[in-house]
């Protein structure tokens, strides 16, 4: 089956689309019309709030309404795409609802994307519009719209959120008359978002509004979320983590509050949590582990901080036990994809289940194989690479056939490229990506168990172990350490020495340690361990 709107991507087998709305997974509910309702039963309720402006539902339903007759009205609409590059401000939900309103695809970049992936987006798609801010970050992103408009023929129109320069403001763009559009399908694509992965450019994902709405209220009721909520967007916007898990979107499905953070920083994010009365949020783990540090010490009250949800890369047994003693909150970990399979460990789990596993996934129908090499199932308990489909996970990328080969069994399955195993309870653990694990001479080593016990050293702030290629074994390993603010300094053999103690193989005991103050990071705050390999390879 392919959407009929866009026959570029695969999406499911009518047998399959017939059972995920059977079984009450697929509600037939568009993101436009969600707003919708939601302003009109509680048109005075605040939905989001940035700096000292505070949108109602209803007026971010009148925002979204006018934005959308303004952009029809420049020929933008059903099944055309618009790359939205906009940094954590109430715009970015001003601009994705009137997309969404009319059909059109939002493509979501990311604010530290820059020209070289801006222009991929835009002739990939064949973009029609390119939505920026003025200035973020001291980077001005007008005179980056202009240098890709001028090499991308499709490219009609650049909308601003602030001083447009040459371009068109946002504000202007904006009509109180009607002007007509027509409106997409449960089914149709909602938006094309970027895959995860860390080497050469991203692939595209393409959502439906069924299957991400479903997305987006199981984890609501997964992860305790009403009208109640507030959930602070401290990671970019527009990542899949913080807009769906249960994220923005989902709260705002809820009904209930959304607060745009401009920085995950402490300084920045606890005055909002005190302000705001922050119940819930996201974060990765390099920030997990800034925050827990800063926690103790901070002047803001944050016992309004119910539950911390940290994913978007393995959160180590060690980091995971600091949470509740630093911020007194409870930890949800979150393992999952923009591609689909999001597994959560749930309020009520044992503590030591939460600190050790990655959770288990939304829908009794997320199929899960963990299979060898060969494709094979491996025996129960056993570690092997996951495989999954079900009523959220996509189907294929966005125009990509031959990747899409690779990626999906001929039965549907998504190949993750993560390395997992199961637990007798159903929770995942992972332990680690098929391209992250070191073959040092024969002997493989998962990064993730070396970190797990450095991290456990008093003096470990946080740690990433990478492969070094080596002539004789092939590759060795190369442990990063950040030391804890104020802790004595170490050297490379108090590490190691330190990891022989624990008791792990001596094959897996790092054979260099480089002391650093900082990781580089990925456009969403990740640690890129491509970037690593590099430093450590030169």
């Amino acid at each position: 089956m392919t959407n009929p709107s866009s026959p570029d991507a695969p999406l499911w087998p009518a047998e399959f689309a017939a059972r995920y709305r059977e079984l009450g997974y697929w509600r037939g509910e568009t993101f436009g019309g969600m707003l919708r309702e939601r302003a009109t039963a509680h048109p005075d309720r605040v939905a989001v709030v940035d700096g000292e402006r505070r949108w109602t539902y209803g007026e971010l339903d009148r925002r979204a309404d006018r934005l959308a007759h303004g952009f029809a009205a420049r020929g933008i609409g059903k099944g055309d795409r618009v790359v939205v590059q906009l940094p954590n401000v109430a715009e970015f939900f001003e601009v994705i609802f009137a997309l969404f309103r009319i059909g059109a695809l939002p493509v979501f970049a990311l604010p530290a994307h820059r020209e070289t992936e801006i222009r991929y987006f835009c002739e990939f798609t064949e973009a029609a519009a390119y939505v920026v801010p003025d200035v973020a970050g001291g980077f001005d992103h007008r005179a980056l719209a202009d240098r890709v408009k001028a090499q991308v023929p499709t490219l009609r129109e650049v909308f601003v959120a602030g001083e447009p320069g040459e371009h068109t403001a946002l504000a202007d763009v904006a009509r109180d008359d009607f002007v007509a559009y027509d409106e997409p399908e449960p089914h149709d694509l909602a938006f094309l978002q970027l895959s995860g992965g860390s080497t050469g450019v991203p692939k595209l994902i393409p959502r439906t509004h069924d299957d991400y709405m479903y997305s987006l209220w199981g984890s609501n009721e997964i992860c305790g979320v009403d009208e109640n909520s507030v959930y602070l967007v401290a990671l970019p916007a527009a990542h899949n983590f913080p807009l769906s898990s249960p994220g923005s979107l989902g709260v705002l499905y809820a009904g209930g509050r959304v607060v745009m953070c401009p920085n995950p920083s402490p300084e920045v994010a606890f005055p909002l949590i005190e302000r705001e009365r922050v119940t819930i949020t996201g974060l990765v783990p390099p920030l997990a582990l800034v925050w827990t540090e800063a926690g103790p010490h901070s002047r803001h009250d944050l016992a309004s901080l119910d539950v911390l949800l940290v994913g978007g890369a393995k959160f180590s047994e060690e980091a995971a036990r600091r949470v509740r003693p630093a911020l007194d909150c409870t930890l949800q970990q979150v393992f999952g994809m923009a591609e689909g399979l999001v597994n959560y460990t749930r309020l009520d789990d044992p503590v030591e289940t939460i600190v050790t596993t990655q959770g288990r996934p939304i829908s009794e129908h997320d199929e899960i194989r963990i299979v060898d090499d060969l494709d094979q199932d491996v025996a129960p308990g056993g570690t092997g690479h996951l495989l999954t489909r079900g009523p959220y996970t996509i189907r294929g990328y966005w125009r990509a056939p031959e990747h899409n080969k690779r990626s999906f069994t001929a039965d549907g399955f998504y190949r993750t490229g993560d390395v997992v195993r199961m637990t007798d309870t159903g929770h995942l653990v992972v332990e680690g990506r098929a391209k992250d694990q070191i073959n040092r001479g024969g002997e493989k080593i998962a990064p993730e168990e070396v970190e797990n016990v450095v991290l456990a050293h008093p003096a470990v702030h946080d740690v990433s172990v990478v492969a070094v290629p080596d002539e004789y074994l092939g590759e060795r390993t190369c442990a990063y350490v950040i030391l804890r603010a104020g802790a004595e300094p170490l050297k490379p053999v108090a590490v190691k020495k330190f990891v022989r103690e624990r008791g792990l193989a001596a094959y897996k005991v790092p054979d260099r340690v480089e002391f650093v103050t900082a990781f580089p990071q990925t456009g969403v705050g990740k640690v890129s361990k491509k970037d690593l390999r590099t430093a450590a390879d030169q």
